[in-house]
């Protein structure tokens, strides 16, 4: 029986990640992934297979970079672990032994067990599995008439995909009150609406899907709590996701009560010497300082290099005190972004906060050909100053100020810093130095809370 030192399950970025940095950073050590599938998909680009990439080998993710920094991959499924021998066995009868063990399991579809017919012949989903959205890629290719359940992130994105086609039927259905309502606050939700509308989307918000209604085996339509029939070919159920911890589970380790693996600052779980990573690991909200899901490839990776780091003793130090959810999307050319705290999240935490916004356009002059509405809103700690929260819309550039927001927000600076922040304009890449949008969302925020 092969021994190694570090032993990973699992192929997605947060294992591929821990790999790369952990073999870099210990060269003598040997390192094994085992992952079910040779080939593997990039998470956030799975939506754009099924019209902006010619097809799914473009979205192709593997593990040549763990390869090339000198691991092994064998395609395989775990199905045991023996905490006390150090020890996995796969389903094709293989054992191997570890020094260290990494879980990095990924997630899985939410199945809508709830809704009568969940279970017939076309209901579909967004599986991160290179075979299957190679075949429901196909499937969406003949199909006219789509429904996708469900208004987050998976949900707009896929459906704004299918919608480009002009020979086929979208519609999207979601029980809140607006699309991605997690990840915005009102204003910004009711914004992302109105886009979605202006595409090819058929949108129903504020409904369930009740029924789906078959014929022969087969999926014929849908219908809604307001009654209403929709007929569909397909249907993409993109109601969430959960930690796929069932292997974790079956060993014994300890499970939150969100399905995730129970974890601490360090990926440490608790068992001596094993590991969890990426969305099947506990996450602590940077808000709420409870556990929650945080499902990114981003948070994925960013754990994984703190993981590779540490992997044999503690190097790189994790002090931040949550876990930030930094979303982005893009949706008929306008992007929209948060991180943080959005008025929801602080308000159900229970966090006094102002909230601080200004809009104008991301060129100057205006009048360039390319410009486009840019909107922030920073949401601020009154008594600080500090900045806890943000939102944008607006062009490409959103993608990239998001992420400065998220910086601002790890660092607390405040709004006080932020409005003396030195910054790089040009004509054709940015807001006016006069008007920069994020200081001016800083200084609408400040005058908030001297008013407070």
């Amino acid at each position: 029986m092969k021994k190694y030192d570090v032993i990973i399950i699992g192929g997605g970025p947060s294992g591929i990640i821990t790999g790369v940095t952990g073999k870099k950073r210990n060269p003598g050590k040997s390192f094994l992934m085992i992952n079910e599938e040779a080939k593997g998909l990039v998470p956030c680009g799975i939506p754009y297979i099924f019209h902006d990439l010619d097809d799914v080998s473009q979205n192709a993710m593997g593990p040549k970079p763990f390869i090339d920094a000198g691991g092994d991959v064998i395609t395989d499924k775990v199905i045991k672990i023996e905490i006390e021998n150090k020890q996995v066995t796969t389903v094709s009868g293989n054992s191997y032994q570890y020094d260290k063990l990494v879980l990095a399991t990924g997630s899985t579809p939410i199945i809508p067990n709830f809704i009568k017919g969940y279970d017939l012949e076309g209901v579909e989903y967004i599986k991160k599995s290179y075979d299957y959205i190679d075949n429901l890629k196909k499937k969406t290719d003949e199909a006219k008439n789509i429904v996708v359940i469900g208004g987050g992130f998976i949900g707009v994105e896929v459906a704004e995909q299918l919608a480009k086609f002009e020979n086929k039927t979208v519609t999207l259905v979601e029980m809140e009150k607006f699309c991605l309502y997690r990840a915005f606050s009102k204003n910004v939700a009711e914004e992302a609406d109105k886009t979605i509308r202006n595409t090819n989307i058929k949108l129903y918000t504020n409904n369930n899907v009740t029924e789906i209604i078959g014929e022969n085996g087969k999926v014929r339509s849908v219908i809604l709590s307001n009654g209403k029939e929709i007929i569909a070919d397909v249907i993409i159920a993109a109601i969430g996701y959960k930690p796929n911890a069932e292997l974790a589970e079956k060993t014994g380790l300890e499970i939150n009560s969100n399905g995730a693996i129970r974890c601490d600052n360090y990926l440490r779980t608790s068992e001596d010497n094993i590991f969890a990573v990426g969305d099947c690991s506990q996450t602590i909200g940077f808000i709420t300082g409870r556990t929650d899901c945080i499902m990114l490839a981003s948070t994925a990776t960013a754990e994984a290099r703190i993981l590779g780091y540490n992997l044999f003793a503690i190097k790189l130090l994790r002090n931040f005190v949550g876990t930030l959810s930094i979303f982005s999307t893009e949706i008929g050319g306008t992007v929209f972004a948060s991180a943080g705290a959005i008025d929801q999240s602080a308000e159900s935490a229970n966090i006094e906060y102002v909230t601080g916004s200004f809009i104008d356009v991301d060129r100057h002059p205006g009048t360039i050909k390319d410009a486009k509405p840019l909107m922030v809103k920073l949401v601020v700690s009154p008594r600080t100053g500090t900045i806890i929260g943000g939102e944008m819309y607006g062009g490409k550039s959103v993608g990239e100020l998001i992420n400065v927001v998220g910086l601002a927000i790890q660092k607390e600076v405040t709004v006080y810093e932020l409005i003396s922040f030195q910054i790089g304009t040009h004509p054709l890449l940015t807001t006016a130095p006069t008007k920069y949008v994020l200081i001016k969302a800083a200084e609408m925020a400040a005058v908030q809370i001297e008013n407070k």
